[in-house]
């Protein structure tokens, strides 16, 4: 080898070397503050993950665009829990342990959620969930303590099963209730005891509970058990894949009552699979409506049509106030350390978002106001807002 090849490997090697050294000691690519994005992005409940990432990385677009955080960009770091809470357990170690994310936001489904903060309380990485409403996500069940590094921007199932009981008792006018339940979820099984819990204390009875699985097909046996009891309303505190086929499969046996459920069918899925004309005379709690007129709704509502081509659903609301929630956390911290962040989750007051003031109870958990959506025709149309 020439003496000139013998210099020109040997700058190379340096090259090589001061590239790895700049890659470990976070260099300039590296020097971004990751934030996890964990979501459902495929798997049964996909149109809420699509959702969810979609309203962060909005907000995440908009946050580098005003200068970033603490000087830097934040890098979107997104994960796919499958819609499985065992992946979401795996998807959340990875983020921490391997991709180095300061916090992670995200998630819907309860199950998935609570497999999550068992990593983040592992871990001691700050976790802010979405759209997760079930009170396990923030208090430990077995110690009922609340979990340290776990948080969310949503209400709870307690506050979001009395306000159906009270809609179905108060503007329904109906007291005579049955409920199907998906025995495989925590939502679905916290949301209907939550749900029973308010309609049988304010006067109404329930005349059957029946149970199926996340991804049954059929439900025509035991919506025929529920017909012949002559059940005024039906609760439903679902899913949107199987509530559509619940409630298409309803009324091809003649049952006509109306059909209420939670948040878990706000989808535009649900239509595709439940129909138009089925889902007349049914209503669901949620989070936000399309058609709330503040300012802010409205740059919102806007900003997201224009980034995406359509309008947003509650996931995406919520997960671009978690977003937001989690940037100004950070600013406040005016640091990147798990520990510090934390801390200043835990002491978000008043911080105004797209669904309203935000505030993190002692449990970790926003209080929210809940609306209520009656499909019409194929669409959502706001009917009222219930204060906690």
């Amino acid at each position: 080898m020439s003496k000139r090849s013998v210099r020109l490997a040997a700058v190379v090697t340096v090259m090589m070397f001061m590239t790895g050294m700049l890659a470990g000691c976070g260099g300039l690519a590296s020097n971004d503050i990751k934030i996890g994005i964990l979501n459902e992005m495929t798997g049964g409940n996909a149109t809420f993950g699509t959702s969810s990432a979609n309203g962060a990385k909005m907000a995440i677009k908009e946050a580098n665009a005003k200068g970033g955080l603490l000087g830097k960009q934040i890098q979107a770091v997104i994960a796919d829990n499958k819609s499985e809470p065992s992946e979401s357990a795996n998807a959340m170690t990875k983020l921490a342990t391997q991709d180095k994310v300061v916090a992670v936001t995200g998630m819907f489904a309860s199950s998935n959620a609570i497999a999550a903060s068992s990593v983040a309380e592992s871990t001691k990485i700050p976790f802010l969930a979405v759209g997760a409403t079930n009170p396990k996500v923030t208090v430990d069940e077995k110690s009922g303590k609340v979990k340290d590094y776990s948080f969310r921007v949503c209400f709870i199932d307690p506050f979001q099963g009395t306000v159906g009981a009270n809609f179905v008792l108060n503007t329904l006018k109906v007291k005579k209730a049955a409920i199907l339940v998906d025995s495989s979820s925590d939502y679905s099984k916290g949301l209907s005891a939550f749900f029973k819990d308010g309609f049988t204390k304010g006067g109404g009875s329930i005349l059957a509970e029946e149970a199926y699985l996340q991804k049954d097909q059929d439900f025509k046996t035991i919506l025929t058990k529920i017909k012949a009891l002559n059940a005024e309303v039906i609760y439903v505190p679902g899913y949107y894949e199987e509530v559509g086929k619940i409630v298409k499969q309803a009324r091809e046996l003649g049952i006509t009552v109306p059909v209420v459920g939670g948040d878990g069918w706000d989808s535009p899925k649900l239509v595709e699979i439940g129909t138009a004309a089925a889902l007349n005379n049914t209503y669901f709690t949620n989070h936000y409506s399309v058609d709330d007129t503040s300012a802010a709704s409205k740059t919102f509502v806007d900003a997201y049509k224009k980034e995406y081509g359509q309008a947003p659903d509650a996931m995406a609301v919520l997960a671009y106030d978690a977003a937001n929630v989690l940037i100004d956390a950070i600013k406040r911290a005016n640091s990147t350390e798990p520990a510090k962040i934390r801390e200043a989750l835990a002491a978000t007051k008043d911080y105004p978002t797209v669904t309203g003031s935000t505030t993190l109870n002692a449990t970790h958990d926003a209080v929210k106001n809940a609306v209520i959506i009656e499909m019409k025709d194929g669409k959502q149309v706001y009917k009222a807002t219930v204060k906690p």
